[in-house]
């Protein structure tokens, strides 16, 4: 095996491993020797690739903007309503937290006492500002009504969404997320979107929870 490749995949093997023990127990609690443990690599192995744990915190946080801005994309070339494009980033979102340690760790990690270095921007502020565009359009498109304060519903959806899985963190499994951001969109679905209107995106959550289900 090629030197660069092999080089790659130890590193990828020590940022899984590390993902897996920060989100299971907590980034404080977790030591340079719990990862090389667990990633089954020798410290002079991890040491060539993250001086720090701080360096593997920050990796992780790279990768889940990453894959996040990757779903947006995917989402905003597809021509929908401003309202759908943001429930389907969130399902979306969690099905990622769900399927994969270092989006789960990711969240944990944003979270926690973890600084984010720049030009990285921390991820909630990211998802607020990608909330406040997408409500900004729902109400122009008439799916939100016009008196909704675009700015203080984003702030609560993403409390909402990042509060469910801390909340359910030591109390239920990752598989459980769908479900509490199915919980999520019912609620909000009522309360800002239009009677007349309401049926397609309800419908829409029920889907969405359906499709992460069954993959």
């Amino acid at each position: 095996m090629p030197r660069q490749l092999r080089a790659e995949q130890t590193r990828a093997t020590i940022i899984t491993a590390a993902a897996d023990l920060f989100d299971r127990q907590g980034y404080e609690c977790t030591s340079l020797s719990d990862i090389v443990g667990h990633a089954q690599v020798t410290k002079g192995a991890l040491y060539f690739h993250f001086a720090a744990k701080e360096d593997l915190a920050h990796a992780i946080l790279e990768l889940q903007a990453r894959a996040a801005q990757q779903v947006v994309a995917d989402i905003e070339g597809r021509g929908l309503s401003s309202l759908e494009s943001l429930m389907r980033t969130t399902f979306a979102i969690a099905r990622l937290a769900v399927e994969d340690p270092v989006p789960r760790a990711g969240l944990r990690l944003a979270t926690a006492d973890v600084a984010v270095r720049p030009p990285l921007r921390h991820p909630f502020t990211e998802w607020q500002e990608f909330a406040t565009r997408k409500f900004t359009g729902a109400v122009k498109e008439a799916d939100v009504h016009t008196d909704t304060d675009v700015g203080v519903v984003a702030h609560s959806l993403v409390c909402f969404f990042v509060g469910t899985r801390v909340a359910g963190r030591s109390l239920e499994p990752p598989a459980r997320l769908p479900r509490r951001v199915a919980e999520m969109w019912h609620l909000m679905v009522r309360g800002l979107v239009p009677v007349h209107r309401r049926p397609r995106y309800l419908t829409l959550t029920t889907q969405l929870e359906r499709e992460i289900r069954t993959c």
